[in-house]
């Protein structure tokens, strides 16, 4: 981004069968979106027309090729194709998965190129954009690989930010897929992105017990006694303030997670459950790790009201407003590490 400019905002636009098309152009049918960032979605205007008029939108979107021909004060939309796109609101379609997968893989190129800033996906049917090219269980470990980068499922509000140890893992495994090398490559990354994208500098961080009630001391499974204690401690006897294993069964009702920066779950609905039960339609789904800034909202396709026009777009404006600010600290944060000496009585 050069100086002055708006930070490009790229966007995937997910499976069309879903709730996608509709949350993003409803979220820059409020034209003062335009004052913050300039939007570069990564579809077809056929396509983007059509949802406009489904929808009865009065927005004006702007048709490019490249990206190199985005205009700052438009809604710019990338032609990934130019065919008509058969939607049908609702159902499972395999066709439509692969123009879920050319949105995401155009997008994701962009990024890689610099020539957008960052990138807000929006949600994809998981079955259906499987192929050749993408097999994967999520974007997560999808923008890992290409991105090359070790990424973390982080789920925040300003108030609550849940991270995983594991994601997308069958709960049989889960035993199996936690070493203490994961830990320590987990939590790092979670210091370092509260560190660099939050500012937080000295970052307090909770982590939930393997088995129930942490393993009772190795009465229900040993998990937490031989793997996840002695790792914690290691890594507290490198200075970084890391507390637990918790029983996660109680944490989040006796409102413990307020004491912490962050929270480190050891599976998905360990720590999914009670953030998106506590933050529903307010969350976002930021993949830590990664050179580059990508977020989500922290819903799927929805496709039980796509096409109905009573989809809630909070979740993915959040998911904008949380992608601008972290790519904002972020260069902030690395304009300070080259210049230590700015740093003094700062808070990063």
């Amino acid at each position: 981004m050069k100086s002055g400019q708006k930070i490009k905002l790229g966007i995937s636009i997910g499976d069309l069968n879903g709730i996608g098309g509709e949350i993003v152009l409803k979220t820059f049918d409020d034209s003062r979106m335009l004052d913050f960032c300039t939007p570069v979605i990564f579809a077809s205007v056929k396509t983007l027309s059509f949802l406009k008029k489904h929808f009865d939108l009065g927005i004006n979107i702007h048709g490019v090729d490249e990206v190199s021909q985005v205009i700052e004060g438009k809604i710019n939309v990338v032609n990934v194709w130019k065919e008509n796109v058969n939607i049908n609101f609702g159902e499972e379609d395999p066709a439509i998965g692969k123009y879920a997968f050319r949105s995401l893989e155009a997008a994701t190129k962009a990024l890689k190129n610099d020539e957008i800033d960052v990138l807000v996906t929006a949600p994809i049917n998981k079955n259906t954009i499987q192929s050749e090219d993408f097999n994967f269980p999520g974007h997560t470990d999808y923008l890992a690989k290409e991105l090359e980068g070790d990424s973390l499922m982080f789920m925040v509000t300003d108030k609550l930010k849940v991270g995983l140890l594991t994601d997308h893992v069958a709960l049989k495994d889960i035993a199996n897929v936690i070493t203490p090398q994961l830990i320590e490559k987990k939590i790092e990354i979670i210091h370092k992105t509260l560190q660099q994208d939050f500012r937080i500098s000295k970052p307090k961080i909770a982590v939930l017990g393997i088995n129930p009630h942490s393993g009772d001391n190795g009465l229900i499974g040993k998990e937490d006694e031989t793997i996840l204690k002695p790792t914690l401690q290691k890594i507290r006897d490198k200075g970084k303030l890391v507390f637990g294993p918790f029983a996660a069964d109680s944490f989040f009702g006796s409102k413990n997670h307020e004491n912490f920066d962050a929270v480190i779950a050891s599976y998905h609905d360990q720590g999914l459950i009670p953030f998106k039960t506590l933050s529903f339609g307010e969350g976002v789904n930021y993949t830590a790790g990664l050179k580059k800034v990508r977020t989500s909202p922290d819903h799927g396709t929805a496709f039980e009201i796509a096409g109905k026009n009573t989809a809630n777009i909070n979740s993915f404006k959040e998911a904008v407003f949380k992608a601008l600010e972290i790519y904002k600290t972020r260069k902030e944060y690395k304009k300070l590490t080259r210049n230590p000496l700015k740093k003094q009585g700062k808070k990063i």
